[in-house]
Parts: structure tokens; sequence; C-alpha cells
């Protein structure tokens, strides 16, 4: 990658010259070439910037369904020198508010039943249509003048996160960290031009920025999966076989259902060579049926809060691990940096249990237009007072291997005491995790009644007392949770994952 690039969305251009109608995107509706790609992004570009006060600091929501036109609205509004800004099509119209508040948008990019949805709603923006943007004719000079003027620590995205207080911030990336993990990607995996990536991950999710940037500097192509087949694992691999697709990057979750439906070995997908996954704990029961049904596959345990460019730490798994082992979360990226910090900002010595912060390149610029909880998150790293020097403090408890790998324990905010007892609550969803019959599992605390609640996914029919005595063989009797709830489904995030926060409400408060 040349390193005078100060844009990401240079990779549209340089992907149009080397691979021309190469296929880059598919979707339910069709497919889009690297030149055609290039194409409409210019044309977006330019009807965004004739009807909108685009730049550095005017973002562009983009409000679409999950589809090529979402790739398009990106790749425009970088063009046209506004980061881009995902938005879940299903969010409710509370948090659109919300995060329309804080993020002051230039405006907001969506199709007519979106804009219709809006205007209901009374939510004053600038709804600008995708299909009458890309009537616009492509002002090449306007456009590559943007590019001239850009620096690569411009932010590139914004990505909205609630975190663990439910308030929308919006995580401010650069184009250089765009650049540089994307760089590294290339590096370090064995990917190329013939790839088939099969895109799992929402956009609003930043698992999404591997596929779309990957798939820009390779030339090769990303396959937008139904988001109603992950709802039927036999359905979902019969999809990958068609595609033929090689590469995947998913969220523990929807590994976790495929490898219980049985669906791994009846309906392989023999072109499969490298599974990557990221955004929760993986457990080793569904793990190790991953790999004993892909043996000849690269497994790719990956790490990264969103105030990342998306990971930090990736660990290439080599073995199946056995129940109750830990599996490591790894060593960093290249132009990443890990600490792990003490209660006192001191450094930890291997083996000893502190916070992990994370620095270099690919960390968030900070969250947009919140500067106060920008400086609490974002510090200066305490053991050097020499020079400016950034890091994240990522609220997780981590610690570092004999062999360099640092392995995860859980949050800072899981870490329970109990009747004197220090609990971690992931050492308890392991513990379950390795039961027969059991889909999922996720334990929490009820502080008000000073209880361990254990939520099962399981279609099972679970007896506390006798479960409870299974547990007792893998966690102390101190750590058994006061109460057990089973349920056939959990409810999920709009990325895949646990949506802890419905579970909370629902049976805890």
């Amino acid at each position: 990658m040349k390193v005078n690039y100060t844009s990401a969305a240079e990779l549209v251009l340089r992907a149009a010259q080397l691979y021309g109608d190469d296929t880059a995107f598919k979707d339910k509706d069709g497919k889009i070439s690297f030149i055609g790609l290039k194409e409409s992004a210019y044309a977006l570009a330019s009807g965004l910037m004739k009807r909108a006060e685009t730049g550095r600091t005017k973002p562009v929501m983009v409000y679409l369904p999950k589809s090529i036109k979402s790739i398009v609205s990106f790749m425009g509004s970088m063009l046209a020198g506004s980061p881009y800004v995902p938005m879940d099509y299903n969010v409710p119209m509370a948090r659109f508010e919300a995060t329309s508040k804080n993020l002051c948008p230039c405006a907001v990019i969506t199709d007519g039943a979106g804009k219709e949805r809006l205007e209901a709603a009374g939510i004053e923006i600038k709804a600008l249509v995708y299909d009458e943007l890309l009537q616009a004719e492509a002002d090449y000079k306007s456009i590559n003048n943007v590019i001239k003027n850009s620096t690569d620590l411009d932010p590139a995205y914004i990505m909205y996160t609630s975190g663990s207080t439910g308030t929308p911030k919006g995580v401010t990336i650069s184009h250089r960290a765009v650049l540089d993990y994307t760089k590294w990607l290339t590096d370090t995996f064995d990917t190329d031009k013939e790839s088939i990536i099969g895109m799992q991950s929402a956009f609003h999710f930043d698992n999404s920025v591997f596929d779309m940037f990957l798939t820009l500097y390779l030339g090769c192509t990303t396959v937008i999966i139904p988001e109603v087949l992950f709802m039927y694992p036999e359905m979902l691999f019969d999809f990958m076989r068609e595609e033929k697709i090689s590469v995947i990057f998913w969220v523990p979750t929807v590994m976790i259902s495929a490898a219980n439906s049985g669906v791994l070995r009846e309906k392989k997908v023999d072109t499969l060579k490298l599974i990557l996954f990221a955004g929760e704990v993986m457990p080793i029961k569904q793990l190790n049926e991953w790999i004993g049904a892909y043996p000849e596959c690269k497994f790719v345990n990956m790490y990264g809060p969103t105030e990342s460019t998306d990971i930090v730490l990736y660990y290439v798994v080599d073995r199946e691990y056995r129940a109750g082992e830990t599996l490591p979360i790894g060593i960093p990226c290249a132009n990443m940096k890990a600490i792990i910090l003490n209660e006192n900002n001191m450094l930890c010595r291997p083996g000893e249990q502190g916070e992990l912060c994370i620095g270099g390149s690919g960390i968030a610029m900070g969250y947009w237009n919140s500067p106060e909880i920008t400086e609490k998150a974002f510090i200066q790293n305490p053991l050097n007072n020499k020079y400016h020097d950034r890091i994240y403090r990522t609220g997780d408890l981590v610690y570092e291997a004999e062999d360099g790998n640092i392995i995860f324990i859980g949050r800072a905010d899981s870490q329970i005491k109990l009747r004197g007892n220090r609990i971690e609550l992931g050492d308890i969803e392991a513990a379950a995790a390795a039961m027969n019959d059991i889909k999922s599992c996720c334990a929490m605390f009820n502080a008000e009644k000073e209880e361990i609640v254990l939520f099962l996914e399981t279609d099972a029919k679970i007896v506390q007392r006798k479960f409870s005595m299974e547990l007792k063989k893998y966690i102390p009797a101190y750590m058994v949770p006061q109460k057990i709830i089973s349920m056939s489904d959990f409810p999920h995030t709009p990325s895949g994952k646990i949506d802890r926060q419905t579970l909370k409400k629902e049976y805890l408060n």
C-alpha cells in the first residue's frame, strides 16, 4: 500500500484501476464491480456536496438497509470529505434522535421509506434519498480537490456505541487508522484476490471495516449474507456453499448457533479457509466443534473494542482446547500496543491481573462532540511522561501469560465481591457453557438482592438443584448462582451479541 495515501476513500480509486470490472460486492439484489463502485461513489459524493455542507467536521449519517447502497454511501461520504456514520435501519426513533443530536450531521442518506419514517417521527434533519443523489453528474475536479486537501488524521467514520451507560457515544476513527489496519490484515492473513468473504456483521458494528476495506485492497469479493439466513443454519450453509465462501469474520453468537445446530458436518463448506471471530468470548465447546469440522482451516480469535479500528489483539488457534481452559486474545496488531496496568497505574508483571489499556495508530480520536467523556477514557500513558502518548482504558481485566499472549478474564464491572469472595462472572459462564444441551449462557449480578443470576439458552428442561450440583464440579460453591433462568432463545443486539441490557431490564429490575 502506498504510504502517501491520506484517505481511505483512495482505496476505491486504486481498486477501480487495478481490478476494473471484477465483482467487488454482492447482495441479495445484485452485484457491483470495482469500477461501478467508483462511478457510483463519485456520483453520490457530487450530489451530496451540491445539497449539503460536507467536510471533516460535517458527518453524514447513512440510514439504509444492509446492502451495496450502504457501501456506496460510505465511500461517497468520504470522497465528499465527510466521515460516514452507519445507522441501524431498525433503530428506535428515540435512539436515532439522541444520536443525531450528538452528531449534528450535515445530512442523512436514506431511501423513501426511511425518509417517511423520520418525517413521521418529527426528526428535523436533512434527509437525502440515495437514488436521487446517484443521478448527479460526477464532479471529479471538486472531489479530487477534497482528497488533495485531506489529511490522514481526518475522521473516516464514526461508530455509535452505548456501552454500559445506554447513552450513544460516537467513536471517531481516522483515515490513518483504517489504512494501517487494512495493511496489517493483508500482511498477516492468507487472503488474496480469489478470496470470497461471507459478511455477517451489520454496518454499525465495526467488524464491517474488515469486510469492506480488505475487499477494496485485495480486489476480492464480499458477499453480504442476507440477515434472515442466520436464523436458519441449514439455509445459511447452503448459501455459503453456493457462493463458495472462503473467509468469514463473525461474532461468536452466530458460530455458537451453527455449532449447536449440527450443521457444521452435515453441510460442510469445502471452500472455507480462514475463520475469524470477535465481539464476545468464544466458548471452548463450540470452538472445538468448528475445529473438528474444519481441521484444514485457520482459526483466529480477535479482540478489539469499538474505540479501536476493529481489532487490537489476535491469537491464531493452534489446537483444540479442553473444557475449563481459557482461549488467549493474543498479541497486538502492527502499530498497536497493549499495556496492563494495576490499580496504582503501574505496569503489571506477567501473570498479574490488571486493566488492559491500548495505544497506537488504531485507537479512536475520541468520542464525537463529547470532550468530557473522551478525556476520562483516553488518557496520557502514565508510564510515559516524555511526550504525548494517548491510551484507551478498555475496562477489561487481563493478564499476560508466560508465552507473551494476553488472557482475557472479564470486564472490570463483571468482577463482583459476594460475601467476602471475589468472583469473576466469566468463570461461571465458562463452566455453564461446558454443560450438555447449553447453547449459550450469561451470568449477571443483582446487587440489590445480592445474588448471582445465570441465564441459560437451552431447549432442555433445567432443574436448578441438579444443574447447580454439576456446576460445583467446575467452580467453588460460593460461585454457584443463586438463581438460574432458562429460555429457548436469548435476545440479541443488532450486531448479534447477547442483549444483556434486555435481560437485565426484564429479569433483574
